[in-house]
């Protein structure tokens, strides 16, 4: 065996079999163009602001809307869906006439992707199709993230019809400088009628590029997330893990925890969403639950960690609904949404977090969870109601 062989089997050898996958998979990737893939558009959907839209032709006040809400196909425990197909139900209830496009730029299983809704949401009434080439048969169509903007905008170019995009979040700052980042940016810029879930998301618009939105309140399911009946001993720490998403702050997450349980070894440690494997941690892996699943696990929580780097997830509010103390990595834009009292703010590091999450698991105010349950907030409903208002005002 010549030098060369055995410096490469050396370094090889001190590596961990599953580093040995991650640098062979990177490796491909770089080989394949994998990469590619990161582009949730087809190029013949790129649309550019430069160019106009058909206006929406007026709709008499006692039609049943026909709306068309477009998506991309959902993955397990999408709280982004389930915001946007809120609003669809919200619809339904109203008496519109709804179909959910569903726009997949990867060709995948069309019957696939509809039972996942079907599973995932079963309280999802609606007809989905597959989103079409031209947008035609609608009086509204409601994009629900800047890709499905882009596809709105190129897919109803020349249709008259009345344009919306949901905004949960400032989706630039999902990318850095670059061309998906400038996508993302000029979706915004369409001429579509700009709804802004909260306030953060409506100062960023204006205050980064000088667009106008209308603002529909931040909503919290109330119904699904409340305190157990009764008295239950409240112990663990609860965390959603979400490996590939760096704005949900999965690796600052591992470190936190990491630095609690060696501070609190026999406080128990409950992860769902993705597994998580990770040397020097013991955790209790859930996989992805249902809400009502959810609030049951809640129920025996003391303290949940909750990361997130762009808007707020939905998490922080129905953990205050059950009665769990929020940890939370602290920025303005989360505190613009959350001004409940009682959740625990941190700076986004491991050692800071992990000491809050010991403070709160130490907490021995018996008024606390009652404190954080009552928090006073909008529910869904009032979103939604606010956000049909505003179509309303929009088609009339």
């Amino acid at each position: 065996m010549d030098h060369a062989v055995r410096s490469t089997w050396r370094r090889l050898s001190r590596k961990h079999p599953r580093q040995l996958l991650q640098m062979a998979a990177r490796r491909l990737a770089e080989r394949t163009g994998a990469a590619e893939l990161d582009v949730p558009l087809r190029d013949s959907d790129v649309w550019d602001s430069g160019r106009p839209l058909r206006p929406a032709a007026p709709i008499p006040d006692e039609a049943s809307l026909r709306i068309g809400w477009i998506a991309v196909p959902p993955t397990p425990g999408s709280g982004g869906h389930t915001t946007f197909f809120r609003m669809l139900d919200a619809a339904r209830r109203a008496g519109h006439r709804n179909t959910l496009l569903l726009y997949d730029r990867y060709n995948g299983d069309f019957a696939t992707q509809v039972d996942r809704v079907r599973r995932g949401w079963p309280w999802l009434a609606c007809e989905i199709r597959e989103a079409p080439r031209v947008l035609t048969g609608f009086d509204v169509l409601v994009a629900s993230a800047w890709p499905t903007a882009h596809v709105l905008a190129s897919r109803s170019a020349d249709v008259p019809v009345a344009r919306f995009a949901f905004l949960q979040d400032y989706e630039p700052d999902f990318y850095p400088q670059g061309a998906l980042h400038a996508l993302a940016e000029d979706s915004y810029r369409f001429g579509v009628t700009n709804v802004a879930l909260g306030p953060m998301v409506a100062r960023r618009l204006r205050e980064e590029l000088g667009v106008d939105s209308r603002v529909v309140p931040y909503g919290t399911d109330r119904v699904t997330y409340r305190p157990p009946g009764r008295a239950v001993p409240r112990e663990g720490v609860v965390f959603f893990a979400k490996a590939n998403n760096d704005r949900r702050g999965y690796r600052l997450g591992v470190l936190a925890l990491r630095e609690f349980q060696r501070r609190e070894p026999a406080v128990p440690l409950h992860v769902y969403g993705d597994r998580m494997r990770e040397p020097g941690l013991r955790v209790v892996n859930h996989g992805y639950l249902s809400p009502p699943q959810l609030n049951a696990l809640y129920g025996g929580a003391k303290a949940g960690l909750v990361l997130s780097f762009t808007n707020v997830s939905l998490i922080p509010a129905e953990l205050a609904a059950a009665g769990v103390i929020p940890v939370l990595n602290d920025f303005a834009g989360a505190r613009e949404v959350i001004d409940n009292p009682h959740v625990s703010w941190a700076p986004p590091r491991p050692l800071a977090l992990a000491r809050a999450l010991e403070a709160a698991v130490a907490d021995a105010d018996p008024s606390r969870p009652a404190a954080l349950a009552g928090w006073s907030t909008p529910s869904w409903d009032d979103t939604a109601r606010e956000f049909l208002g505003l179509i309303l005002s929009g088609t009339r």
